[in-house]
């Protein structure tokens, strides 16, 4: 059952996503990114509140240049200036805004499951821009995006993901998207960097098979969550499971290198293949901005 349910505008995430919405998606991104004009009249009028109760960089300023883009009214907020502090929940935050006449949300929370209730209770539609490390919805699409920018067609496409699955909504909403078009997905990772209820879906490979993919998506290293990690140091990781220059060296010609960022550099990846030819690292990026706009329209049209 597809997660665009309660108001038909919520994107909880990409699990139960059809490869025809996620296409849809997709093709209304790259509309947005060949158009002419910078900002556009589309949602002139309509008021959309991004509330962040986690840090971000890239998803909360790629959405609100999105959202701006659209002609939408911006309502920034932050919890840490915000009545959370005094101890309202979540919920009253969120019921509070859409009181205020806010058309849709755009939401990152710690929490896990939280939203999914919420979007039973909640109206206007919301957005999940993170939550936990359950998914991250819009990232996935835009690393779609990305790779069909690079090769056509997913279907068919082998695609591993390297590193700190376990922590990681990346993975999931990836793993649930890929899946979706017709895509191979394979997990690379340290067994205390595992997630075990993904097994089933996905085959745990060795970093060597692991960087013959078509795409390779290195995840950030996230030592710092691990009670009993196998590493003593990023150094010994980076050997074990880094991206480094020889084993780039052994990737496929045409083979793309990503990374959803923030990166750890000389961690996960070298620092020289950040930027490198085959890395799509910086152009994921700049794709965040039409995908958002294209999720944010859909929520409001």
């Amino acid at each position: 059952m597809t997660q665009l349910v309660a108001s038909e505008k919520h994107l909880l995430g990409t699990k139960g996503m059809t490869a025809q919405e996620i296409t849809s998606i997709l093709d209304r991104a790259a509309y947005w990114e060949q158009y002419p004009v910078k900002l556009s009249n589309h949602l002139q009028g309509r008021f959309v509140a991004n509330m962040f109760f986690e840090n971000s960089t890239r998803t909360r300023f790629s959405f609100e240049v999105a959202e701006k883009r659209l002609g939408a009214e911006v309502l920034n907020f932050a919890a840490a200036v915000s009545s959370v502090q005094k101890g309202e929940s979540i919920y009253d935050t969120v019921k509070t805004l859409e009181s205020m006449g806010i058309d849709a949300g755009v939401i990152r929370m710690k929490p896990n499951g939280l939203l999914a209730e919420l979007a039973q209770k909640i109206k206007v539609p919301l957005i999940n821009a993170g939550d936990g490390n359950n998914e991250h919805p819009t990232q996935a699409l835009l690393d779609l995006y990305t790779m069909r920018k690079q090769f056509g067609d997913l279907r068919g496409l082998n695609v591993s993901i390297i590193g700190d699955v376990r922590h990681s909504r990346v993975a999931r909403s990836n793993l649930w998207a890929l899946q979706a078009v017709g895509a191979k997905v394979s997990f690379c990772a340290p067994e205390s960097m595992q997630a075990p209820e993904l097994a089933a879906h996905a085959p745990y490979i060795k970093m060597d098979e692991a960087v013959k993919a078509d795409v390779v998506m290195m995840l950030r290293v996230q030592l710092e969550r691990h009670e009993e990690s196998v590493f003593k140091s990023t150094e010994e990781y980076r050997e074990a499971y880094g991206l480094t220059v020889k084993r780039e060296a052994t990737m496929a010609s045409h083979a793309i290198i990503m990374h959803p960022a923030p990166i750890n550099r000389d961690v996960e990846i070298d620092d020289v293949l950040v930027e490198c030819g085959r890395s799509k690292i910086f152009e994921q990026m700049s794709h965040g901005v039409p995908i958002r706009m294209a999720v944010i329209e859909r929520a409001l049209n």
